[in-house]
């Protein structure tokens, strides 16, 4: 018996000793009872066990991303090779590829790699090229593998569903979110009829979905540095450089990874566990896989396409002189062996080296006395820019000093700074320039070729030799090579090529002013052809120019660098005349709701036809949230401001984050539209029009999460969305017979399918 606080505490910690010692002696008694084998009988059974495996693997499948795979394939396969016809760009892209089939270079404004992948496939199924795409509509015959060179776009087509469905979960969004992301971009008729045909969209797509997955990945992983760190950021930067040498509207991909990498960096400067020089390697590592992978890789696609590409073909006479003369065949074949150097009596035709292809050229025709606006003229011998080679654009270079036109042994060649006179070679009247207005550029001065009239009118036909990239040429003025200026002694103006075409009285030629600006792309000239003039006397050498003989002296060679060069800038900086209207172009602000489409092809039996139309319930869908969530983030920051807390900070961070990312990726791939003069089409939209779609389950999910608190509101809510997604399914299955073209169609059907007034559906059978 414990009579004190104290005693009564000690009397219970004795108790607790002595039921522990209890406690141990009972399991003392029952461990006494497991007596354990001998020795020899446990040896046995240790022997009979097999070893540990020295591999595991672990498979996972996603069954969602599986879904939308098989679901892609079908839809984006079924039927391949039908209609066996040419379809809207395939009638281009059909013509890129049999090209690459035959080493012929052609020019497309869009880089190489869509259509060298496209080639691959095509090679593998042995296309042999021969084939014409002639127009639009045209049936291909047996042997064009359809399949083949339609198998990777639909590829793409089908690979970017599962794609999207993972960079949603990367962002940060719930499963269904992410489903139903990849749900409107499965069930959306224009990304089905983009991914069944010879065209780059798909590819575009799906290595812009790619790179974005491999940056989140990265972002989710930026606060370790190691060789995984790096190597997810190398995968983002090759997939985006991938985009970039698809379309170059995957530069605006690239720059979207480009800032959300650099903005993540941002974040991290104040974080004090990373010392300065840790923060400057990460820096410089960064900044040298975002610029170095891209560059690479740029560049070894067109080594690629520039090295396949070595035969002339109709597409080289956009580029210079130079650049074509180093082609087998076509200019090369012409100026091949010609004489290197221009001297004193050489015959040389000047192209205008930059942008249209045409040379100087005169005739004996003279200008009106008075132009349709009642200015006067010179009356003199007009001087043009022509299109085509002709007789009339030889003309021969004299120094003023000498009389004769006979090239001297050794030739006086002809260097930068020098003065000399442009004598056309059938007329034999000199290039001329005065100070009177051009015929269609008023503010210019007129050139021409000096007529003796006996009137007061002085001759001003001395031209100064420019030769601008004589750094890498040298001084004297060389063949093809050396790219001048020629400047207007009198004046200190350039000849200039000036873009406007003369009316009827000019043949319609194109004018040739000068110009006090110098430096300018089109007052750059360059000797194609070239040849010495062996007789003094005019009729001599007029048949001489008839029947002249190259002298053979040197060959044309051209550094792929120089070539690579001069490609991107024609690719970069392409001629305003390239703009010209279709019955089927459209304005960007008209893309968002869809109001115009694209005929694709239509049957020649029935009114069957693809034509390009978006499923409607997933466009304006896309629309509307555009709207709702730069509303709601513009709403949200005022409140905030306010000190106005709506949302939980999870919710406002996955709001901004996911958010942000897609909607400036819409801004990115749509407002550099507004800024093209060039022509435009509905298909211009599917990058923006990715982001659009793929923002839409994002803002439906933000709204769910605040209808929470309201759970009748937030069922009301589920209810329209899955009203809505069966609409989705219901546009899709009515519209497809417009995706595949494959359902013989009446007059009465496309009717019924022209949804909108401005939806150009074509009706041709009654």
């Amino acid at each position: 018996m414990c009579l004190s606080e104290a005693g009564s505490i000690m009397c219970q910690e004795s108790k607790k000793v002595s039921n522990e010692g209890s406690t141990m002696k009972s399991s003392n008694k029952k461990l006494e009872k497991v007596r354990p084998e001998p020795l020899e009988e446990i040896r046995p059974n240790l022997m009979t066990k097999k070893p540990p495996l020295l591999f595991r693997f672990n498979i996972q499948v996603d069954v969602l991303a599986v879904t939308f795979l098989l679901c892609g394939l079908a839809t984006r396969f079924y039927k391949l090779a039908q209609p066996k016809n040419i379809v809207f760009d395939e009638l281009h892209f059909g013509k890129y590829i049999g090209m690459y089939m035959k080493h012929i270079f052609f020019f497309d404004l869009h880089p190489p790699l869509g259509k060298l992948l496209v080639s691959l496939a095509g090679s593998l199924a042995d296309f042999n090229g021969k084939f014409k795409f002639d127009k639009i509509g045209s049936s291909y015959d047996d042997t064009v593998p359809i399949f083949a060179l339609r198998f990777v776009p639909a590829l793409c087509g089908s690979l970017m569903i599962p794609s999207a469905y993972y960079l949603l979960l990367e962002l940060g969004c719930r499963q269904w979110t992410a489903a139903l992301g990849a749900f409107l971009i499965l069930f959306d008729n224009a990304f089905l009829t983009q991914s069944r045909f010879i065209l780059m969209e798909p590819m575009l797509l799906l290595t812009t979905i790619l790179g974005l997955l491999f940056l989140l990945k990265y972002r989710n992983m930026r606060h370790s540095l190691g060789i995984i760190w790096w190597i997810t950021l190398a995968c983002s930067m090759i997939f985006l450089a991938f985009s970039c040498c698809i379309k170059y509207i995957g530069f605006s991909a690239l720059f979207l990874g480009v800032m959300i990498v650099w903005r993540d960096f941002w974040r991290i400067l104040p974080d004090k566990r990373l010392s300065n020089k840790q923060l400057l390697f990460r820096g410089l590592v960064l900044g040298g896989t975002m610029l170095l992978i891209p560059l690479t890789i740029y560049t070894a696609v067109f080594h690629v396409h520039l090295s396949l590409l070595y035969k002339a073909g109709p597409h080289d006479s956009i580029m210079t002189s130079a650049f074509q003369a180093s082609l087998e065949g076509g200019l090369a074949s012409i100026t091949k062996g010609q004489p290197l150097e221009v001297a004193h009596g050489s015959q040389v035709t000047l192209r205008h080296t930059h942008g249209k292809a045409c040379w100087l050229h005169s005739h004996a025709e003279v200008y009106p006395i008075r132009y349709t606006d009642k200015r006067g003229s010179s009356h003199q011998q007009q001087v043009t820019c022509y299109t085509f080679k002709d007789l009339n654009n030889w003309w021969i270079i004299r120094r003023p000093h000498k009389s004769n036109l006979v090239v001297s042994s050794p030739p006086d060649a002809i260097k930068h700074g020098d003065i000399v006179h442009l004598i056309h070679g059938i007329t034999g009247r000199a290039l001329n320039s005065h100070d009177v207005s051009a015929p269609m550029s008023p503010h210019n001065q007129e050139v021409s070729c000096y007529i003796d009239y006996n009137v007061s009118m002085p001759t001003q036909n001395l031209w100064k030799v420019d030769i601008i990239n004589r750094e890498v040429e040298g001084d004297i003025w060389h063949t093809i090579q050396s790219q001048v200026r020629l400047i207007h002694v009198n004046s200190s103006q350039a000849l200039k090529y000036s873009g406007r075409q003369l009316p009827a009285w000019g043949f319609n030629q194109m004018e040739i002013v000068t110009d006090a600006v110098l430096q300018q792309d089109d007052t750059v000239w360059n000797v194609e052809e070239h040849r010495y003039t062996k007789f003094d006397d005019e009729k001599e050498r007029e048949r001489d120019l008839i029947n002249a003989e190259m002298i053979p002296l040197q060959g044309t060679k051209l550094s792929w660098w120089t070539k690579f060069s001069e490609l991107q800038y024609k690719m970069l900086f392409p001629s305003q005349e390239n703009v010209q209207s279709h019955m089927y172009s459209s304005d960007p602000l008209e893309w968002p709701l869809m109001t115009r489409g694209i005929a694709y092809w239509v049957s020649s039996k029935h009114n069957g036809q693809i034509h390009l139309v978006g499923n409607i319930a997933v466009w304006y869908a896309g629309t509307v949230c555009l709207v709702l969530y730069s509303s709601l983030f513009l709403f949200y920051l005022l409140r905030r401001r306010r000190l106005c807390f709506d949302v939980d900070p999870e919710t406002w961070d996955h709001f901004v984050n996911a958010g942000i990312t897609l909607f400036c990726g819409f801004l990115f791939h749509f407002l550099p539209y507004f800024f093209m003069d060039r022509t435009l089409f509905l298909h211009h939209y599917f990058p923006a029009l990715l982001f659009k779609v793929l923002l839409t389950p994002v803002v439906i999910e933000h709204i769910h999460v605040v209808l929470s608190r309201v759970k009748i509101a937030q069922r009301v809510f589920t209810t329209c969305i899955l009203l809505w997604m069966a609409g989705v399914l219901y546009v899709f299955v009515k519209f497809s017979v417009l995706s595949y073209g494959l359902t013989a169609l009446t007059a009465n059907d496309v009717v019924k399918l022209r949804w909108l007034e401005t939806w150009d559906l074509i009706i041709h059978k009654e």
